[in-house]
């Protein structure tokens, strides 16, 4: 006798909705949702579709009526509620697009809390459009399972971000001129958390006494090599989850 199927497949399309969302639920989706869901995955009546809100976490629905011009849902089950995110912010300057988008992208796939873009004296870009992150954050969510969104904030100075620093978080400052190990420095800490990294050419030496300065900040190295930028918040975003953060066992 063949297995029964696992339902809803996983092969289901998986999309982020406004929300919040509850059994019973009619969703009606149009643009380029409606155009995702008809055109490229081609559903029909009945198939099986899952559903996010960024609130109430992730759920079952099917399609209800699928047009030519949009698509009506039914919610139906609560398969998993939102999940927990780690306290650990990332503060990033702003790259070039590509190489910002590829930070974006990788911040939501390991699952970072908030993602706070900072202007420094030697970035290249000064400028984030807000719908084009929030489309590639939610489009990594989408496709690595996540059931929550990271926090998007407005690109801002890097004087202001140390000026309204909010009392009790700690900020680890990826500085290329040294600092203690991070693995140890992250391991070391509890609480609340962010991390600073700079631009292609890095931080001037102004910015670098600032920040040195603040009573939150805690310099870090990532190692004896010099990083990109976009290396460097991804693989000191993927040090904090594998000491601190849930991939480990005190997260």
């Amino acid at each position: 006798m063949p297995a029964t199927p696992a339902w809803p497949p996983k092969s289901a399309p998986r999309l982020f909705v406004p929300g919040p969302l509850s059994e019973g639920a009619a969703v009606a989706l149009d643009g380029g949702q409606s155009h995702y869901l008809g055109k490229v995955m081609r559903v029909a009546t009945g198939d099986a579709v899952i559903l996010c809100d960024d609130a109430t976490g992730e759920w079952y629905a099917r399609v209800a009526q699928s047009g030519k011009r949009d698509v009506v849902l039914s919610v139906e089950t609560l398969l998993r509620p939102r999940e927990s995110v780690p306290d650990f912010w990332l503060c990033p300057a702003l790259l070039k697009k590509d190489r910002f988008d590829l930070v974006l992208e990788k911040a939501t796939e390991l699952g970072v809390c908030e993602v706070r873009p900072v202007l420094t004296r030697r970035c290249v870009a000064d400028k984030l459009n807000p719908e084009r992150a929030r489309a590639i954050v939610t489009e990594a969510a989408e496709q690595c399972a996540r059931t929550a969104l990271p926090a998007l904030a407005e690109p801002v100075k890097l004087d202001a971000l140390l000026r309204d620093w909010p009392e009790g978080r700690a900020l680890f400052f990826a500085d290329e001129n040294g600092g203690a190990p991070a693995a140890a420095a992250f391991a070391a800490h509890s609480g609340p958390a962010a991390l600073l990294v700079g631009p292609e050419g890095g931080f001037d030496d102004a910015e670098r006494a600032a920040i040195r300065a603040h009573p939150a900040a805690r310099a870090v190295t990532l190692g004896p090599r010099i990083l990109r930028g976009e290396t460097a918040a991804i693989a000191a975003t993927a040090l904090w989850m594998g000491t601190k953060g849930d991939w480990s066992a005190t997260g």
